[in-house]
């Protein structure tokens, strides 16, 4: 994905750019006039999706039903550590509630210790609550070594996931090119891919698409927008006069 050299191929690269993004929002204080903020935000984007907290689904379904803007959530984010039972019933209530899409944090324990089988449940628990909605799992994969990160994607294609997703977050890490290109060569064509983590400009997003992200997940949309926006203006000053 070139870079626009124009006022016009900068707008377009803003539509391209933001059907990529899942906008995202995840905060222990987040309060309705921030989430009326950032739902407008996804509106005046159109943004792929708006990722909110669980207790915000039902209000977002409802704001953004027949805006083509989907809703996403997520379940035991940042842990992990719920029971799996835990997991399917919250999974079921956000898909009652609207969600289009769910993220889930595995436990990432299991797999650590080797308890595959219990890695492997915990996920179809949740891809069986969440019916035909698509569940995107979080790998968490700096926490990996080699042989786990490969274990980690084969156990989920086989639990059932529609994507795999490098990690929850920049708190965990960047996420790169070589992360995404490993996911995408592991991964069978049906199960996408979700890049998160640390992305902050038009050039990441550009970077991760091209290594085979379909979405990107990130609390900086609005702030990759404007960065567009500024270089598309800068375009148009300097765009020669049209004969």
């Amino acid at each position: 994905m070139s870079k626009p050299q124009n006022s016009s191929e900068f707008q377009a690269e803003k539509l391209r750019l933001a059907s990529r993004i899942q906008s995202t929002i995840i905060s222990n204080t987040l309060t309705r006039a921030r989430w009326e903020q950032h739902i407008a935000e996804c509106l005046k984007y159109h943004f792929q999706a708006a990722m909110i907290p669980p207790a915000w689904v039902k209000r977002t379904a409802e704001v953004l039903h027949g805006t083509g803007v989907r809703v996403a959530s997520f379940v035991d984010l940042p842990y992990g550590t719920m029971t799996s039972a835990g997991k399917a019933c919250e999974t079921k209530q956000l898909v009652e509630n609207g969600a289009e899409e769910v993220d889930l944090m595995p436990n990432v324990g299991f797999l650590l210790s080797g308890m595959e089988r219990d890695y492997t449940d915990d996920i179809k628990c949740v891809v069986k609550a969440a019916g035909k909605v698509p569940v995107k799992i979080m790998l968490e994969l700096p926490l990996l070594n080699a042989q786990q990160k490969e274990r980690a994607v084969l156990l989920s294609v086989d639990a059932g996931v529609a994507y795999l997703k490098n990690a929850s977050g920049g708190a965990v890490g960047v996420a790169t090119p070589e992360e995404i290109a490993f996911l995408r060569r592991l991964a069978p064509p049906r199960v996408r891919i979700k890049a998160s983590g640390g992305i902050k400009t038009a050039q990441q997003v550009r970077d991760l698409v091209e290594a085979g992200a379909e979405l990107v997940g990130t609390s900086a949309g609005a702030q990759i927008m404007a960065e567009l926006e500024d270089r598309g203006s800068a375009a148009e000053d300097h765009d020669p006069a049209p004969y």
